[in-house]
Order: C-alpha cells, then sequence, then structure tokens
C-alpha cells in the first residue's frame, strides 16, 4: 500500500507556530489597512513591496527557527506532500517531502510565473530590524519604482493570487495523488487547491481517505474515515493499532 499524506498547520501548531485560521492565525491577522488575504498576494507585492515585505518578515519570518515535532519526526520516512511553508519536515529528516507552497526559507528572482528558476537562500539572517524599510528593499533589490523582472527577489511561497507551477513541485504532487492507494490528511481545512486536487483524485480512484483533526472538515465522499483528534494522538493510535 502506497500511503500519502497530506499536511497542513495543524501539524506545526506544537512547535509554536500559529496555525492560519485561529484566533492568532496567519490569515486572522493582517496589517492596519489591509486584511492578511489582500496581504499575501502578488499584486500586493508588486505595488506594495516594503508592505508586504514587513508583514511577510513579522508573520512568517519570526518563526523560522522553530524546531520540528514528534509529528514532523515521525513523518520524516514517510511520502509527503505539505502545505506548510516553515520546512520543519526538512529539519525533521524529511528529504523527499514536496512543499507545496514554498518555504519560508528561500526566495526566488522575481519571474513570470511558469518559468524555472533558481531557488536560493533567503537572506533574512541579514535583515537589519534597526533599519527594517531600507535593509529589506536592499537585500530584496527593491527599486524605489517597485519590484523588476529578473533583477528583485521574491520570498519562495505561493500567494493567494499565483498558481502550481513546477517551481513548487505541482507535476511531482500529482503523479504521487495517482500512485497512492490511500491518502491521510492531517491539519489540514481543506481550503486550498492542493486538497481539493487530491480528493478529487481519491475520489476518481475511489481509495481510502483518512482526516485527522480536532475538528474535522467532513468531505463529500463516501470512503473516508474521520479521526477527530490531533496528528500526535493519531500516530499513538496507529502505533499502538499495529503492535
Amino acid at each position: 500500500m502506497t500511503t500519502l499524506y497530506i499536511t497542513g498547520a495543524g501539524v506545526s501548531a506544537e512547535s509554536g507556530i500559529p496555525t492560519f485560521r485561529g484566533e492568532d492565525g496567519f490569515w486572522t491577522i493582517g496589517s492596519r489597512n489591509y486584511t492578511p488575504q489582500q496581504m499575501a498576494t502578488r499584486a500586493m507585492y508588486m505595488d506594495n513591496p516594503l508592505q508586504f515585505l514587513k508583514w511577510y518578515y513579522h508573520r512568517f519570518v519570526t518563526y523560522r527557527h522553530h524546531g520540528p515535532n514528534s509529528v514532523h519526526q515521525w513523518l520524516a520516512d514517510k511520502n509527503l506532500i505539505t502545505q506548510n511553508i516553515d520546512g520543519l519536515d526538512g529539519k525533521a529528516g524529511n528529504t523527499d517531502f514536496i512543499s507545496i507552497h514554498g518555504r519560508i526559507d528561500k526566495m526566488t528572482i522575481f519571474h513570470e510565473q511558469g518559468e524555472i528558476v533558481p531557488i536560493e537562500s533567503a537572506p533574512w539572517g541579514q535583515v537589519d530590524e534597526n533599519n527594517l524599510t531600507s535593509s529589506l528593499l536592499e537585500l530584496f533589490k527593491i527599486p524605489h519604482i517597485g519590484p523588476q523582472l529578473n533583477v528583485s527577489y521574491k520570498p519562495h511561497v505561493l500567494l493567494f493570487d499565483e498558481f502550481y507551477t513546477e517551481l513548487y513541485g505541482i507535476d511531482t504532487a500529482q503523479k504521487r495523488m495517482w500512485d497512492a492507494t490511500k491518502m491521510v490528511f492531517m491539519g489540514t481545512s481543506f481550503s486550498v487547491n492542493i486538497t481539493q486536487m487530491a480528493l478529487d483524485v481519491a475520489r476518481h480512484k475511489e481509495i481510502p481517505v483518512e482526516v485527522v483533526d480536532p475538528s474535522p472538515a467532513h468531505i463529500l465522499y463516501d470512503n473516508v474515515q474521520y479521526f477527530p483528534m490531533t496528528a500526535k494522538e493519531y500516530i499513538d493510535y496507529v502505533e499502538q493499532t499495529n503492535t
């Protein structure tokens, strides 16, 4: 049996990283003038790059040094697609996971979507918080007229108004979906395209699906089993069942 694990923000909650839609979630807290859904867009990056980078820095980059928890470690040898950009699966030792929404510790040259460009390390360690404005613009090579294609840099994260490309591993992710004989969704609210894409494949193939979450989202599919618990509790259950 080839099990595909698809994880969301709930898996990283025990590492001290906020989920997206909780009280202190990433998509709950925006900036003074914009909602998170407005902030996390390519349009905002292009029109107001400083506002975008400062929000991104304060809401995401400050968590870059957090470590993996026992769930990440359990998933270290698993067939895994994660929606999380925290990179904790890599820190836990998974060398073949797909970070379908990008990585907080990476950046790319600002390019037209669909182009294949190198993925580079982001210079967050060089940010001067005493001169945050000038530091961010300088490190991401953004002139006063705004981001320039093939000159400026952009955090390697899939934004709300962008689409999945092979730079994020979408072709490999889809192949893993079609090769799977079972799918396990852990800590996700099923509110992003990748989970719907995977569910469509599961329905088409009529393979079993498991949904793991303290408050699991109910999906329109007959061959599904719900586990209303944390990912850690689910792992304990699985290991006890298999012994």
